[in-house]
């Protein structure tokens, strides 16, 4: 018994990096109450791992992996170098947030900040997303439109958005994007060539009348 009590106090005498980790959480965040909170989750892991080692290994593990918490200032200036990296969303951000653990009035506060600072821009992300998708992916206008509306863009943003791609060079893509793809399917059958190539520019989002037109013109 007073071996084990001895062993007891041997260990709790490791304990003190943790009160010196609390002293440094303490002058970085400046909150008591969270820096008690996150001393008091991790005394509890040692304590665990040390009494009942084979019972909580398989939980310590885990949890030792957890995301660290964000104090707001700490989350602002993350999700600053998140939005400058490239144009964001509001529905990315918020998920951004919810992954870092933030509580619903924390988001509502660093996405306003966001907004206020010009970082989050909801019309300059659309038209961003739109030259990029069209550009470099050769996307048509509706699965620019698709991909949009399931980010929660405004049918405004939506609009201004594909005023940025140039009516003649958004025709000219399409011909090239079809030849192109022509030129890579091995079939003879010209409706078996016809059938693989809509099914192509349809699912790369080009409406039906200008990929049928097209179909007509090179696979008469």
């Amino acid at each position: 018994m007073r071996i084990r009590i001895l062993n007891i106090v041997l260990k709790i005498k490791t304990v003190k990096p943790y009160i010196k980790i609390f002293k440094s959480d303490l002058q970085q965040r400046g909150s008591l109450f969270l820096c008690l909170l996150i001393l008091f989750k991790r005394l509890i892991i040692y304590f665990k791992l040390y009494f009942c080692p084979t019972q909580f290994q398989a939980e310590l593990t885990p949890n030792m992996n957890e995301q660290r918490a964000y104090s707001i200032e700490e989350a602002k200036r993350k999700l600053e170098s998140y939005c400058s990296y490239q144009d964001r969303c509001h529905k990315e951000v918020a998920t951004k947030l919810r992954e870092m653990r933030m509580v619903p009035e924390a988001v509502d506060q660093i996405v306003v900040h966001l907004i206020n600072e010009n970082f989050l821009n909801e019309e300059r992300f659309a038209q961003s997303f739109a030259r990029g998708k069209f550009s470099i992916k050769k996307w048509g206008k509706k699965r620019i439109v698709s991909e949009l509306k399931q980010r929660n863009i405004s049918k405004y943003n939506i609009t201004t958005a594909l005023k940025e791609i140039d009516a003649d060079t958004y025709l000219s893509t399409l011909d090239a994007l079809a030849e192109k793809r022509l030129e890579q399917i091995n079939e003879s059958n010209p409706l078996k060539r016809k059938k693989k190539l809509a099914d192509y520019l349809l699912y790369r989002g080009w409406e039906s009348h200008l990929v049928y037109e097209k179909l007509k013109e090179l696979v008469p």
